[in-house]
């Protein structure tokens, strides 16, 4: 009995981690189309969402109608399970090379940021 019950959890356990795994590269499918060349920085003020692409990856809104692909320096082990993040800036400009994604108690130092052509995507979408 213990055997069989271990063996279901161990299944329950690996499913989700395939599920994420296909989602996020669904979403990287998705955004990195539309990601435009590195730029050094961008001005930001506040976070108003953010998207998990992979374990180094993610967009930022600072503005609704704005979007970043940042990839960060590795590790950053517990991005890809976070509920929540923030980002490090100085005079209300995030910078790579000199910011970071701020995980828990981890800062992962962002090394690439590609502004997102919002208009394209959603334009290809079909959204407004």
């Amino acid at each position: 009995m213990k055997i069989l019950f271990a063996l279901v959890f161990a299944v329950l356990l690996a499913n989700p981690d395939r599920a994420l795994a296909k989602d996020a590269h669904a979403a990287l499918d998705k955004y990195l189309p539309y990601a435009g060349e590195p730029v050094d920085r961008f001005q930001f003020t506040q976070l108003q969402k953010w998207v998990l692409l992979d374990e180094y990856r993610i967009v930022v809104w600072p503005r609704l109608n704005q979007a970043f692909l940042l990839r960060v320096d590795p590790p950053c082990q517990d991005l890809e399970w976070a509920h929540q993040i923030g980002l490090t800036s100085s005079a209300n400009v995030v910078s790579r090379r000199f910011d970071s994604v701020i995980v828990g108690d981890d800062k992962c130092r962002i090394n690439e940021i590609r502004p997102l052509d919002l208009k394209a995507m959603n334009a290809a979408t079909g959204k407004p």
